[in-house]
């Protein structure tokens, strides 16, 4: 009885990892613009033209300067038009987010305020000049800010 029950248990342990792990489900998307925790390749921007990348968001890497400064590590950041996803690391023990504004100072996407972790903001682009910043009091005015090139 014993090795009938480990039988049927290993099925479905495996098919609740499999249900659970590759679940690809984008059903329960909102009109926010963050999402938390989503692992994204690592590196600068990725900006190809290849068709294989149609409808696929462009990878933007930014990083809060690591030794708590109130700093980006990049300051100017490209990509080109559409659908953008920027994987935002902050290593510092300070809380820091990143705000896209276009150029009529609109917001067009956002990361939560984190410290020590990472996170993505997912947005559209038309081709522009954007100005990205830290909007926690005095970061921005520190000159925790940049620019989105978008052609």
């Amino acid at each position: 009885m014993r090795n009938t029950a480990k039988l049927l248990v290993l099925p479905l342990a495996i098919g609740a990892l499999l249900v659970g792990c590759g679940s690809d489900d984008s059903s329960d998307d909102t009109s926010s613009t963050t999402t938390n925790q989503t692992e994204q390749p690592a590196g600068g921007s990725n900006t190809g033209g290849d068709s294989s990348n149609a409808g696929k968001a462009q990878v933007l890497a930014l990083a809060a300067d690591p030794s708590g400064a109130l700093a980006y590590e990049e300051t100017e950041l490209s990509a080109n038009a559409g659908k953008v996803t920027v994987d935002f690391t902050n290593d510092s023990p300070v809380a820091h987010d990143a705000v896209f504004n276009d150029a009529d100072g609109n917001e067009v996407g956002r990361t939560p305020v984190i410290t020590g972790e990472s996170t993505v903001a997912e947005f559209e682009v038309k081709p522009g000049d954007y100005t990205f910043y830290c909007s926690l009091p005095g970061h921005e005015e520190a000159g925790m800010k940049g620019t989105l090139t978008v052609k």
